[in-house]
């Protein structure tokens, strides 16, 4: 451990605490600032708002009745975030995780939301830092280092200074304990792996063996292919037959992984709402969109051929993964997400969900998307897309709130929800849909908790984490239409078959290549009809809608991809891991069941792996054969040559000594820390009687050592001041006040162990200073 002598202070969480008294100094949020007791008068707010309100207030106007009943809502869901704020429910994306002191005697704070706070030894909040979007499970700190573990399975090492040095995936699952020892940093994962990096990574011979090992990557190089099957299918609220979902997904042969995109599982002002109540509180899923996963299951032949992996529901909007039974352990890290984007964001009848999973080491992400209708919308779909892409953010579990908070949103969201639809019905008597009129109570609370945290304070915006997957799949009904052509044109263009006529309309193709939507993406080239707007149960191409709004047929459903390409040319390899290919892409048109045809596209996917026993083995010979490389990791293991001033000190009466060490070594920085090996008091006859270390770095608590530990520049000096403390007695023993062993009644004898390294060896040179205190004369 390195930091400040004794350090008088520490921080757990947002608590200050005096390390040798156990007095509570002061208690502080994340943000450094005081922190005060709840206020439970602030939650109050509501009933007597909403009492305010309905006594004085009558209905004038179906509009203004609906415009004060929104006010109401509104105050309501303000009402429950000032609450949150006070500390009712807490913060939870702002919770403290980890924590860790370094050398330099700052204070190191991890949270929920991946926050880093630096603080220092009194609990001054000095500067932040957000690198990783996911919660940081644990912290260690070792030389002018700190390394960070993520909940995501990512290690990430910063400096002294919070800047970025490097970053990796080093387990499958959340990093949970970082330690130091024998040259090596070793991170636990939560399933129980370890594993072990070296200490000096990043540095300067990451360049030279990255240019070694590269040379030889063809030995260590693995190919992998899988076969993919990605489906999507606007089902508008109906159930399929047997057969249609054996028409759409029958094609299956060879094939590793199926991805199933749904929209309009189910609509409807109640299903909305609840839809909305339910994410508040982490909760998702319904029986139909069970009955779906169910019957697609059956088709797939789930259990003795294929595995669900994952799934994720969001109002109409459902989406999951089934894996091959063979390709099942090479799968894994399963996580989901939901962006809704309808009415103000907040309502499931628009939006996305999301799988991302690893593929042999490899980050696949696949978002399923029902995107803005009409026409003239296309600005409101192009502008969806880029909500759903900036923010969707992954996870393991959706459960986000403890028991407590959660048990209290839920009941506020269902209370809200049926205040909604007993306020709102004269409002949908009068023409306004009940969609509108019953969710936008819910929706008041999913914006509360989804626009800004509890605090009001909007988060912080990192890079997207689908700008982080090797390959992300978009798949959905998107909505997008044919512009400048008539109903009978189309038709007839379709009955001759001449897509490419209709392809040069096609709304998507040119905000793509315009670069206003699904920048960086591809699609296959178009070859089956369009797919909107059939009548049910009405077979063939004659079955595009002849009703009276006679909709012009478009290509609403979609599949479109990234891979690791920069280009087209570029070829499978460790440097671009991820390369795709379409087999076929399709619809299925002669399946009746909905308005829309079902769509699928087989990829062929390569994949680019490496084998680390391989690896680890070429490493090894070419750190035992290039003479360069040796000298360098020798260089950087080297602890620098330091001088201590003195080995012998004698106190009395609050006396200091200054202890004076110096780095000798022109080159690098030496690290040092001063721990107390051993307290002995020396008894009448002369002998002495020892006893453990006590108190903070073990020092005894008459004795003051500042710093305990700290950086010495090349060729500079660091002092120490060793000062003996008025030791106060506060224990009784028959009577009489001592102190602890009676520690200054007595001739007292302490081995202080100036332990030196340096910048990347964990091992240590020692330098020990005997410290004697006499009794007061």
């Amino acid at each position: 451990m390195a930091g400040a002598s004794r350090p008088r202070s520490f921080i757990c969480h947002h608590v200050l605490w005096d390390a040798r008294t156990r007095e509570l100094l002061r208690v502080f949020n994340t943000d450094g600032q005081i922190e005060n007791r709840v206020d439970s008068s602030s939650f109050q707010g509501f009933s007597i708002e909403y009492a305010s309100n309905s006594k004085k207030e009558k209905m004038q106007g179906s509009f203004g009745f609906f415009q004060r009943s929104c006010n109401a809502i509104m105050g309501a869901a303000d009402a429950v975030r000032r609450f949150a704020a006070t500390g009712a429910f807490g913060d939870d994306n702002r919770r403290t995780e980890a924590l860790v002191l370094t050398i330099d005697g700052m204070i190191w704070t991890g949270c929920t939301s991946g926050l880093l706070v630096q603080w220092d030894g009194n609990g001054n909040r000095i500067q932040e830092f957000q690198y990783h979007p996911f919660a940081v499970q644990c912290l260690c700190s070792f030389g002018p280092r700190v390394w960070v573990g993520y909940a995501s399975g990512t290690v990430q090492i910063l400096d002294l200074g919070g800047n970025k040095l490097g970053g990796w995936v080093a387990h499958s699952g959340p990093v949970i304990e970082i330690t130091v020892g024998a040259g090596y940093v070793f991170t636990l994962a939560n399933h129980g792996g370890i594993r072990g990096w070296n200490i000096t990574s990043p540095g300067p011979l990451d360049s030279i063996l990255g240019s070694e090992l590269s040379g030889k990557e063809f030995l260590y190089t693995r190919m992998e292919n899988v076969k993919m099957l990605s489906g999507t299918w606007n089902v508008g609220q109906g159930k399929a037959s047997h057969d249609s979902l054996i028409s759409w997904l029958g094609s299956r042969k060879d094939v590793g992984i199926v991805v199933v995109g749904l929209q309009e599982v189910e609509m409807g002002a109640g299903v909305l709402a609840l839809s909305a109540a339910k994410e508040t509180v982490g909760l998702e899923g319904s029986t139909v969109g069970q009955w779906w996963l169910d019957m697609i299951g059956k088709t797939l032949d789930e259990g003795s051929t294929f595995e669900r992996v994952g799934s994720r529901q969001l109002a109409g909007l459902l989406i999951s993964v089934w894996v091959r039974n063979s390709l099942r352990a090479h799968v894994g890290d399963v996580d989901a997400a939901a962006v809704p984007c309808g009415f103000g964001r907040a309502i499931g009848n628009k939006g996305a969900v999301g799988l991302r999973l690893r593929v042999y080491d490899r980050i696949f992400c696949f978002v399923n998307c029902h995107f803005a209708a009409h026409l003239e919308a296309v600005n409101q779909r192009n502008a969806d897309f880029d909500h759903v892409y900036r923010t969707m953010k992954f996870c393991r579990s959706t459960n986000v709130f403890n028991a407590a908070a959660g048990t209290v949103l839920y009941l506020f969201s269902f209370c809200l929800l049926a205040f909604s639809i007993y306020l709102f019905w004269p409002v949908y008597s009068s023409g306004l849909p009940l969609v509108l009129s019953v969710a936008v109570g819910s929706a008041a609370a999913v914006q509360m908790l989804r626009g800004t945290n509890v605090t009001g304070e909007q988060p912080a915006e990192g890079m997207p984490e689908l700008s982080e997957a090797d390959l992300v799949i978009f798949l959905g009904d998107f909505n997008y239409r044919l512009d400048g052509i008539a109903y009978d044109e189309a038709r007839d263009i379709i009955s001759q078959r001449c897509f490419d006529r209709l392809r040069e309309r096609d709304q998507l193709l040119r905000e793509m290549e315009a670069g206003n939507v699904f920048q960086g993406m591809r699609e296959a080239v178009i070859t089956f009809p369009p797919t909107y707007k059939f009548e049910r149960h009405k077979a063939g191409l004659a079955g595009y809608d002849s009703a009276e709004k006679k909709r012009i047929p478009a290509w609403c459903d979609r599949v479109l991809y990234r891979d690791s390409r920069s280009t087209l040319l570029s070829g499978c390899s460790l440097a671009c891991p991820v390369v795709s290919s379409i087999a076929r892409y399709e619809a299925c048109m002669d399946v009746i069941d909905s308005d829309h045809k079902p769509v699928r596209c087989i990829f062929n996917v390569d994949i680019a792996r490496a084998d680390d026993s391989i690896r680890r083995q070429e490493l090894g010979e070419i750190l035992g054969s290039n003479e360069k490389i040796r000298y360098m990791h020798e260089e950087l293991h080297k602890i620098p040559e330091t001088i201590v001033s003195s080995n012998n000190i004698i106190l009395q009466n609050q006396d200091t000594s200054i202890l004076r060490i110096t780095n000798k070594y022109g080159k690098n920085d030496a690290f040092f820390e001063i721990i107390c090996e051993r307290l002995s008091f020396i008894m009448g006859d002369g002998q002495a009687s020892d006893h453990h270390p006590r108190g903070s770095f073990g020092f005894p608590r008459w004795l003051q050592v500042t710093p305990a530990a700290g950086i010495i520049r090349p060729n500079h000096i660091a002092e120490v001041s060793v000062h003996h403390n008025e030791f106060q007695t506060k224990e009784f023993v028959d009577g009489v006040p001592q102190d602890c062993w009676c520690e200054h009644n007595r001739d007292t004898e302490i081995i202080l162990v100036v332990k030196v390294r340096g910048s990347y060896t964990t091992e240590a040179r020692n330098h020990r200073v005997c410290v004697r205190s006499l009794p007061h004369g």
